[in-house]
């Protein structure tokens, strides 16, 4: 199309700087180049920037600074849908006229920017351009490329009119609408060129196994440019600040994952060098990454757990972490709430119980509370859930300490009915004793308070057996809370157990499975002190609390270096107060002292016996943030899970 006619054409469409006609000219005009070089404030309009020269280095090459003007461009009369997300933007598509740019025939897009904050965004975005110039190869394959801005008048070298950004179009879906289409998986392994032979090899995916694996792949592929691109902002002093999906664009046409403009990038170094230190700037850059590093893992939620793209649901999981509850028992608390209407189970949960649960614990560890604690994303990279099956990583022993009791969480909840599987589940367990993370008493007494659920007991079934009792009870959940007292100097902690059933009618019990609810209450205090149990029986009479005398072997011996067990592990021993035990019963419709009696008995015959006399309770064996395992004083071990209320009252 002559130049004339594409000016016609673009005098019919909205103009992005809201004038009643556009600023486009018929005649075109050679393009200029220019370097930017120092910073300028906000307030202030950017001084001309100085002519484009040549970075050296691997991947460098001149880095242009380009200044447009609106005769370059035929805009489109659309808006970009998922490039706009703030009021003071306005998003234009736009194809470059110029033959005499390097750009002619491509589609860019005109970001026109009006409030004095926006416009700082634009000329820091111009900024970065060139403190990232010398890994440009780098930089384009995982930053949304910016070619320059639009000097559409005098007014704009004042600074009163609009500033217009000209960067990269990779279409006009952020990840977050990618996501958001029906038939986002098979659109996406198109997008990134994920031939037909490599969606055969994992499956139709019509059932669940298949889709589970494509979905897993698809989640590494993205995950991994993601963390690529935001490790090369930070290995370059930078930190992004505004990750999120909106921000994160899918190129169809380099195949990678562009992180979005960088308007709001910041330098770990302070600007002021009169103000600034080493430790400051230390300081200032592990805040940074573990910003970062937690809104990648917002990102990962989003992703892998369809439903928190529900405003109401994420609400839910982010007042999760901002109450101080640790993100490794984040499992725990969205497992009720994401499976209350998938029938058929949610593939995201499975996705991250895949693996040992690999997935939870590298949202756990992208999402820590403390940002000390923040994984970075060199390490995120070799994390088990997001290298493939080619890629053999040894895992260290905090990632076996987490598979370990993940594997244990998930064969207890499945009610275990052949002796195989008990057997199975009492080595796992003794598998955690010995690397237990935290064997001195201080970090029990920092870890036990709290509301803690029993998942398991080695010596006893919970809930209903092949028997026919009398009274028909059906036990609920069952919780051990540890407080710390306050008035006391020693350590002395209140310790309460939690029995919760419900007697069902005696007539159509198998099926009508409402009653009356009740409750049964054991309250004490217990005092922690180190101890130790022996694990070989001519070391100690103390050997009947474990029977363990396995090795290590297989996996966990690989990553444990561990060729035997110890013969003996410490242990936090708890002694019970036995004369200040307080047993308490309730119920939710009025029973005598005969049925009151029958229903205490049928509870306690479902209920371990240490849940019921707490001084049964010899020591601890295992704690961390999430699991805990104690040992009675007949040997069987008590597996208990940190219970987090769901709501958020």
């Amino acid at each position: 199309m002559p130049l004339a006619a594409a000016a016609t054409v673009a005098a019919a469409r909205p103009s992005p700087i809201g004038l009643p006609r556009p600023l486009c000219r018929a005649s075109a005009h050679p393009r200029r180049r220019f370097r930017l070089q120092a910073t300028s404030p906000a307030s202030t309009p950017a001084p001309a920037p100085a002519p484009a020269t040549a970075d050296e280095g691997p991947g460098a090459g001149p880095c242009p600074v380009v200044r447009f003007d609106m005769a370059d461009f035929t805009v489109a009369d659309r808006v970009s849908v998922g490039l706009h997300g703030r009021s003071d933007e306005m998003i234009f598509e736009a194809t470059v006229r110029d033959p005499s740019s390097e750009l002619y025939g491509s589609t860019v897009v005109l970001r026109q920017l009006t409030s004095s904050q926006a416009k700082r965004r634009g000329r820091r975005a111009l900024e970065v351009l060139k403190k990232l110039a010398r890994r440009q190869i780098m930089y384009h394959s995982y930053a949304m490329q910016v070619h320059g801005y639009v000097t559409p008048s005098n007014v704009m070298e004042e600074g009163d009119g609009p500033f217009i950004l000209v960067h990269g179009y990779h279409g006009s879906y952020s990840l977050r609408h990618w996501l958001q289409l029906s038939d986002w998986l098979p659109t996406l392994e198109a997008t990134l060129a994920l031939d037909e032979e490599q969606v055969r090899r994992v499956g139709d995916d019509s059932i669940g196994g298949p889709a589970v694996t494509r979905q897993l792949r698809l989640i590494r592929i993205l995950m991994r440019d993601l963390l690529i691109g935001v490790n090369y902002l930070h290995s370059h002093g930078m930190a992004h600040t505004e990750l999120r999906l909106e921000n994160v664009h899918v190129s169809p046409v380099d195949k990678h994952v562009k992180v979005g403009i960088l308007g709001n990038a910041v330098d770990f170094h302070d600007s002021d060098p009169n103000n600034s230190s080493v430790p400051s700037n230390n300081d200032r850059r592990k805040m940074m990454i573990a910003f970062d590093m937690r809104c990648v893992g917002f990102i990962m939620a989003k992703m892998v757990l369809k439903e928190l793209m529900d405003s109401s649901t994420f609400l839910k999981f982010k007042s999760f972490l901002n109450k101080g509850n640790d993100p490794s028992c984040l499992r725990e608390f969205l497992v009720p709430i994401l499976s209350q209407n998938s029938p058929t189970g949610n593939i995201g949960l499975q996705m991250l119980d895949r693996h040992w649960g690999a997935g939870w614990n590298l949202l756990a560890l992208l999402l820590a509370t403390k940002s000390d604690n923040r994984i970075s994303c060199l390490d995120a990279l070799r994390h088990p859930f997001l290298c493939g099956p080619k890629w053999r990583i040894s895992p260290s022993v905090n990632v076996v300490r987490w598979g370990l009791g993940s594997t244990a969480v998930r064969l207890a909840e499945d009610y275990i009915y052949g002796h195989h599987q008990r057997r199975r589940l009492a080595y796992f367990i003794e598998l955690m004793e010995v690397l237990n993370p935290n064997s001195r008493t201080e970090s029990w007494l920092h870890l036990l308070p709290g509301r803690w659920c029993l998942l398991y007991c080695t010596g006893r079934h919970i809930g209903l057996t092949l028997r026919q009792p009398t009274p028909r009870i059906l036990m609920s959940d069952v919780f051990l809370t540890f407080a710390q007292t306050p008035e006391s100097v020693d350590p002395v902690l209140s310790l309460a157990s939690d029995i919760g059933f419900k007697i069902m009618p005696e007539s159509d019990w198998p099926h009508d499975k409402s009653g009356t609810e009740g409750n049964l209450s054991v309250t004490t205090s217990a005092r922690i002190a180190p101890g130790r149990i022996y694990i070989n029986a001519e070391d100690s009479k103390d050997s009947r609390i474990t029977s363990s005398r396995r090795y290590l072997h297989g996996k966990w011996g690989k990553a444990s270096k561990m060729k035997e067990l110890p013969a003996s592990l410490p242990t936090a021993s708890i002694n019970v107060d036995e004369d200040e035990v307080d047993v308490s019963m309730t119920c939710g419709s009025t029973l005598n002292v005969n049925s009151a009696r029958k229903v205490l008995q049928e509870v306690r015959t479902q209920t371990p016996p240490e849940m019921f006399d707490l001084s049964k309770i010899v020591c601890g064996t295992y704690i961390d943030s999430r699991l805990m395992i104690l040992r009675g004083v007949n040997g069987s071990a008590l597996l208990f899970i940190r219970s987090n209320c769901t709501s958020d009252s």
